[in-house]
């Protein structure tokens, strides 16, 4: 599937399943089943190389995808994006074997996958992981330790997590990565989701009380962890985000527009419409939505051919749509006034979603420091 029919699909679905789900998926606090399965079903593959049946595409698609469906639900469109991330995780390295348990799958629309990196005591440093991997036996893989804020936790088909190498000559600080399926024996999940915004996203603890793998679910040699980190989770995860966000951006400009042309209808020659204020306000947020549009996609295009610009424009993508997302839904409010603010407003939604671009790791002041550091040729991870 060529990528404008790629984002074609992702708007029909947007449209037709995720806008008119999205605000029960938030009142109700659940994982957005119908949504993720129409995802998955028709775009499951997009990152997926085609050799295993995938489209084979990059960041690009995953920001434009993002986008269109970060404008119906961002829940669902983060939902789908670590799917894709995962996805991208699984192929980068990946054997015939993982291949044909995983990506095959994955590309005919059967099988969800996602991220399990973070951890409770590594705060926002989601590449310094603590669960500790050992061998237990010639061809297995023994896994001990918890995950944080994993997203579509209990929905995935499998998990891709972070290790920490422990043995008998192991070096210290050998970080790897794995897939670990959702039925592995003693994998347990911590309790329900109940954030201030992004409320159907499921982002429970995962429990590792020693479970135990066979070693072909080893991504790439042991070790490549910061490798997979910094060259496909980095940027497959900046865009996934970047490109939700943008869209909830979209969404909160579209709505304040919306909102003041049918003003205009309703009262004419008195409406805001006419004022020159509220005509500078929106204005500057389609500005700041545009240009927010441009970076993002400069930075997937820069990154897909390995650019000079890649890492900052990718770090600076992520850190300038949470502004620009919280800003635009704030200047939204302030057009459609009252009944903007009200409980059953989509901006009400919108605003508790957006507050969240800037928690998720990386955070923004992060990304502004890797941004500094990228354009003065320092380590990116320096104390």
């Amino acid at each position: 599937m060529e990528l404008g029919r790629a984002v074609a699909v992702a708007r029909e679905i947007a449209e037709g399943v995720l806008a008119p789900e999205a605000e029960a998926v938030d009142a109700e606090r659940r994982w957005p089943d119908k949504g993720m399965a129409a995802l998955r079903t028709r775009l499951g593959g997009l990152v997926v190389p085609e050799r295993f049946g995938g489209m084979g595409h990059g960041l690009l698609a995953v920001a434009q995808v993002g986008e269109a469906t970060g404008r119906a639900c961002a829940s669902t469109s983060i939902c789908f994006g670590m799917h894709l991330v995962g996805s991208a995780v699984i192929a980068a390295k990946a054997g015939e074997r993982q291949g044909e348990r995983y990506l095959e799958p994955i590309a005919a629309g059967e099988h969800l996958t996602t991220l399990a990196l973070s951890e409770p005591m590594t705060g926002g440093e989601f590449w310094l992981p603590q669960t500790r991997m050992e061998r237990s036996g010639p061809d297995r893989l023994r896994l001990t330790g918890a995950k944080s804020f994993v997203t579509n936790a209990g929905h995935a088909d499998s998990y891709v997590v972070s290790t920490v190498a422990t043995g008998p000559g192991k070096p210290p600080g050998q970080f790897s990565c794995t897939v670990v399926d959702a039925g592995a024996p003693g994998l347990a999940w911590g309790p329900e989701w109940e954030g201030f915004g992004m409320r159907g996203n499921a982002s429970r603890g995962m429990e590792l009380p020693g479970v135990e793998i066979p070693d072909w679910c080893l991504l790439g040699e042991e070790g490549d962890e910061i490798w997979y980190v910094f060259n496909v989770i980095a940027p497959y995860f900046l865009m996934a985000m970047a490109g939700t966000y943008l869209g909830v951006a979209a969404a909160a400009l579209e709505e304040a527009r919306a909102h003041l042309l049918r003003r205009r209808r309703a009262r004419a020659g008195r409406s805001a419409a006419g004022r020159q204020v509220v005509q500078h306000r929106l204005g500057t947020m389609w500005a700041r939505v545009e240009r927010t549009r441009r970076l993002i996609y400069h930075a997937a295009a820069e990154a897909e051919v390995g650019g000079p610009e890649a890492l900052p424009a990718l770090a600076s993508a992520k850190a300038e749509v949470a502004d620009a997302a919280e800003r635009t839904v704030n200047d939204a409010l302030s057009l459609v006034g009252g009944v903007g603010y009200g409980e059953r407003s989509p901006l009400h939604r919108m605003l508790r979603d957006a507050r969240a671009a800037h928690v998720m790791s990386p955070v923004t002041d992060l990304l502004r420091v890797w941004t500094g550091r990228a354009l003065l040729d320092e380590p990116l991870l320096a104390d």
